[in-house]
């Protein structure tokens, strides 16, 4: 018969890992895990696609600018709302913001880039200028 120690240390560990990861915690790295939000880039003969995972959200709550070769998209939301029906004792989700920038090169013409919201994502069209092709040419062999 081989006999096992017994640590009661490692069970009370086990739950502080469990209850770390519980719901109640979720809100308190809220700006870190908002703040490298999932993209998706695409390309296509017609430019690029870019997906941003932003479930929950309000178009109007985005802003999209294109400066000096940089496409910024965030997004700030502030939620204030007090209730004389009851009373709040905990509030976790009543700021949300986050940020991405993106290069942008002089291939994509940024005064044509367009953007839409639709379940849940931010889809943006970021096309390609047309390049202009020169001219075939033939050259005499002397």
């Amino acid at each position: 018969m081989t006999l096992i120690k017994h640590n009661p240390k490692a069970y009370s560990n086990l739950f502080d890992e469990l209850f770390n990861a519980f719901p109640a915690n979720w809100g308190k790295d809220a700006e870190s895990n908002w703040s490298t939000v999932p993209v998706n880039i695409h390309e296509t003969e017609e430019g690029y696609h870019l997906e941003l995972n932003a479930p929950g959200r309000n178009k109007e709550d985005f802003k999209i600018d294109v400066e000096n070769g940089l496409l910024t998209i965030s997004f700030e939301k502030k939620v204030e709302t007090e209730s004389k029906d009851y009373k709040t004792i905990r509030r976790e989700f009543s700021y949300t913001n986050f940020k991405r920038s993106f290069s942008v090169d002089e291939k994509i013409n940024a005064e044509a880039i367009q953007a839409r919201y639709e379940n849940g994502v931010l889809k943006l069209l970021l096309p390609k200028k047309d390049e202009v092709k020169i001219a075939a040419k033939q050259i005499t062999i002397q």
